[in-house]
């Protein structure tokens, strides 16, 4: 997997999102032969409720820890279900113009089940204008940008996210919740790297201004 992509999955994961990364899009070309389209970096999805459970060992709730905890910067509407469809490049955070096509996109949505065939053709045509839209069940469904320089999202029509900002995330979260976080065994390259770095007492030097 791509350095930033897992950094990227890393950070979606800690804000409670379900992650589908490098997830390539086949079509079907005029003469019948199929094609790889282009890759979708991350497909993001976060249920209304989700929340990070520590629980206390026994059949009792009473002592478990709930860790629900969002980053202002993902954009995050409380109380509301969130799909992302995102772009992670190590540049400007820009969406690839494949990334855009309407197959693609009626591609991404049918894959999480978040509409059905018939429906994803008119929320792909309002994800392109507008940057998000909202499916029949409620849920809102976003282009997302994630890289180390900030492009035109405004013109792009997508929320942008940057690297930088996410591995200052990361490091305060593991700083915030080390108490219960130091005992994990991380799989994720990111955390597992950023879990060594802390264990080792090694400070990561911030980059923010």
């Amino acid at each position: 997997m791509d350095n930033a992509v897992a950094l990227v999955q890393s950070y979606l994961h800690l804000n409670g999102y379900f992650t589908v990364t490098e997830l390539p899009v086949i079509e079907t070309g005029r003469s019948g032969i199929h094609r790889t389209a282009t890759d979708i970096d991350v497909l993001a999805f976060r249920f209304r409720d989700a929340t990070r459970l520590v629980p206390r060992h026994g059949s009792s709730s009473t002592n478990d820890i709930a860790i629900n905890e969002l980053d202002p910067a993902l954009g995050i509407t409380e109380g509301e279900a969130d799909m992302l469809v995102g772009e992670v490049k190590e540049g400007k955070a820009t969406l690839n113009r494949g990334a855009t096509q309407p197959a693609v996109l009626r591609a991404a949505l049918t894959r999480f089940g978040c509409c059905s065939g018939e429906h994803a053709e008119g929320l792909v045509s309002d994800l392109i204008q507008s940057g998000e839209t909202r499916t029949e069940h409620g849920h809102r469904i976003r282009l997302v940008a994630f890289g180390s320089t900030s492009g035109d999202g405004h013109a792009q029509r997508c929320h942008v996210v940057l690297l930088n900002h996410i591995i200052q995330y990361l490091d305060g979260y593991l700083q915030r919740h080390w108490s219960t976080l130091r005992v994990a065994e991380f799989k994720e390259p990111s955390l597992a790297f950023l879990g060594m770095l802390k264990k080792a007492g090694i400070p990561l030097r911030s980059t923010e201004k």
